[in-house]
């Protein structure tokens, strides 16, 4: 079902990859907020957000296939319009096609925690990264993220406390839709630290 997905429902809600800056407004046939999801795994908390908020425009980016598969499923079994998903490099895709101050807002939920010391340079927020979201998201838009890595938090509070384009809001959270990541950092006993920035 996945493989039939990503043949028939690719070509209505996929968003191929090219080096060019996206029409956003063509796109989705209209204007309006547009949230990027980077990393949305099986797509079920992209379409139960896209679902809640339709006067919103979302664009998810996965790589492991199975998940977009399943997230094409769903949104055609909710008959969604708002959503489009690319699948490829979250960072090239910022850098080659989307346009400054295009987004109002950006969700990461979850990242690889790198855990290991050695490894930390691959975690997805380093400077550079939080610099390229400064550029793509409009001023007042946001960037959202949780981990249920406490260090993983630390580490992502002072990177993103460096950028002078963010600063760190209080904001109710709990309505979040959880994720099968966040479902098992509970199960391990993880404290879930949700972390909004605003960007000024």
């Amino acid at each position: 079902a996945q493989r039939r997905a990503l043949a028939e429902l690719w070509p209505r809600y996929g968003i191929d990859d090219r080096p060019a800056t996206l029409d956003l407004d063509e796109i989705f046939g209209r204007r309006a907020p547009r949230i990027l999801e980077i990393g949305f795994g099986d797509g079920e908390l992209l379409v139960q957000t896209a679902s809640d908020h339709p006067e919103r425009d979302y664009i998810g980016i996965e790589v492991h296939e199975p998940g977009v598969g399943h997230c094409l499923l769903r949104i055609a079994e909710h008959g969604l319009t708002n959503v489009r998903l690319m699948r490829h490099d979250a960072l090239d895709a910022l850098r080659q096609q989307f346009a400054d101050a295009s987004l109002h807002g950006v969700n990461l939920f979850f990242p690889d925690p790198w855990p290991k010391k050695r490894h930390h340079k691959r975690r997805i927020v380093q400077p550079a990264f939080v610099s390229l979201l400064g550029r793509k998201i409009a001023a007042g838009g946001f960037f959202h993220t949780a981990t249920d890595w406490a260090e993983y938090a630390d580490h992502i509070d002072a990177t993103v406390a460096a950028d002078p384009a963010f600063r760190a809001v209080d904001r109710q959270t709990s309505k979040r839709p959880e994720t099968k990541f966040e479902l098992r950092g509970r199960r391990l006993g993880h404290a879930i630290r949700d972390r909004f920035f605003e960007r000024i």
